[in-house]
């Protein structure tokens, strides 16, 4: 064991992603914004995915100041097809994939009463459907050469059920990424392609700060404040640690595993 340790890469050369390739979904604004940042700057060549071109084009050139390797995809992640395009041009680019996050998502309030089976499958399709069409691509990329980190974006609305506002059909597709991890991770560990989450608590982005703008908004916001033990909103930036780890050698024995980074509300 001491010989092992002995020859390890020094710890911090262990968070290095040089020479790996990585793409980030829903990477326009907010957290995939963050986490393209954090892993462009850890080293990695970075692929920002969107729906939309405009903040696509506009965090990849946020990246390229940094002198990042990047390029924006256009995908709806909710069509395999796109999904296999994205992954197809990734590939073209680098000549692999070595990081898959799958953090496109949406969010909504609403009665369990009044939700429409439209309304339930769009928010299954986008945040759970897409997630695991996306991990399928990705996989199918890094199994071939045995390595691989998939990281996907569940929520701290898996574990518990957020008061006082209702999303019964959020808090199910977000439960749903937890045990697709695990599943995913599962059988794929012993090919070498690690699957993990990161399950953010509430978070100040900017469609949270549109939320909190409106009447039940100011109404909630102090609850969760005070449900909080940190007594404050998480950050983006509060977020990027993990998936650079995530992402890294340093977490090489880690899979089918969550992170909850929520300022200990889920501790009550």
């Amino acid at each position: 064991m001491r010989d092992l340790v002995l020859e390890a890469k020094p710890i911090l050369e262990r968070f290095k992603l040089t020479g790996r390739v990585a793409l980030v979904t829903g990477a326009g604004q907010g957290i995939g914004r963050a986490y393209a940042h954090a892993l462009g700057e850890a080293g990695a060549a970075v692929a920002v995915v969107d729906v939309s071109p405009q903040h696509a084009e506009a965090v990849c050139n946020e990246l390229k100041a940094k002198s990042i390797d990047a390029i924006s995809i256009i995908a709806d992640v909710t069509q395999p097809e796109q999904v296999q395009a994205m992954v197809d041009t990734v590939v073209s680019k680098w000549g692999q994939l070595d990081i898959g996050v799958n953090n496109a998502g949406m969010g909504e309030w609403a009665d369990a009463e009044t939700i429409t089976p439209q309304q339930w499958d769009a928010m299954m399709n986008l945040n759970l459907r897409a997630v695991f069409f996306c991990a399928q691509a990705e996989a199918k990329v890094m199994l071939k050469r045995g390595y691989g980190k998939i990281i996907n974006t569940a929520s701290m609305s898996g574990h518990i059920v957020n008061m006082p506002q209702h999303q019964s059909h959020y808090n199910v597709s977000k439960a749903g990424v937890l045990h697709l991890t695990r599943s995913l991770a599962a059988e794929w560990a012993s090919r070498g392609v690690r699957v993990n989450s990161i399950s953010p608590g509430y978070t100040q982005t900017a469609l949270v700060e549109k939320l909190l703008a409106t009447p039940i908004g100011q109404q909630m916001s102090p609850q969760w404040m005070a449900m909080t033990p940190m007594h404050r909103f998480c950050q983006v930036t509060d977020l990027q640690g993990a998936v650079v780890f995530l992402a890294s050698e340093a977490s090489d024995y880690m899979t089918g595993a969550d992170i909850v980074i929520d300022g200990g509300y889920s501790v009550w």
